[in-house]
């Protein structure tokens, strides 16, 4: 859900892994807050987030505590939004391989969304790289992105309160939960409050 407000935006998910049963599932909730206006399409605001959740590999997701800017912009009619963000990462708890703590690490994260045929499809997602410290990972560094594709029902005549779309997504990661590169298509009902 993401919902924009007269002091800034509200976005959260969940993501649920599946094989034969539910292998994992990840939470993220942020909040963008701002007070003031640079121009009418672009501004700068303080972003809050909490990141968690739990996987059958033990500390692939570990809660952590975010805190930044985001510069954000959109097209005069909305059809193309785009932010930047830079942040602190608190990740209680993580130490390395030899008992030292390693709680303080950094987040970039940029979000897009392109709606496009007269708003029948829409092109968004998000890309991170932050520093984690993973007794299991020979690096430190994790990079994640995960284009998304949607079809908006709400387009088809007689369905225009009904705001489905279908479509998916592709996450492609480095070091995310397992080691090494990884590309992980599914398919996906978004319902746009």
């Amino acid at each position: 859900m993401f919902k924009p407000d007269a002091f800034g935006s509200t976005f959260f998910f969940v993501d649920m892994d599946y094989a034969e049963k539910m292998e994992g599932a990840y939470f993220e909730i942020a909040r963008e807050l701002c007070f003031w206006k640079e121009s009418k399409v672009n501004w700068l605001s303080v972003h809050v987030e909490f990141n968690g959740g739990m996987n059958n590999i033990a500390g692939s997701f570990n809660n952590a505590w975010l805190g930044g800017l985001t510069y954000s912009g959109h097209s005069a009619d909305f059809s193309k939004t785009w932010s930047l963000s830079a942040m602190y990462k608190l990740i209680p708890g993580t130490v390395d391989g030899v008992g030292k703590k390693q709680e303080h690490n950094f987040q970039i994260t940029g979000v897009w969304g392109i709606s496009f045929a007269k708003g029948w499809c829409t092109f968004s997602g998000f890309a991170d790289f932050w520093r984690e410290v993973r007794s299991w990972q020979d690096t430190d560094f994790i990079f994640l992105t995960e284009p998304q594709f949607w079809v908006n029902l709400n387009k088809i005549e007689g369905m225009k309160d009904v705001n489905l779309s279908l479509g998916g997504e592709v996450e492609v990661s480095t070091n995310f939960v397992n080691k090494g590169w990884y590309v992980r298509p599914a398919i996906g009902a978004k319902w746009t409050f």
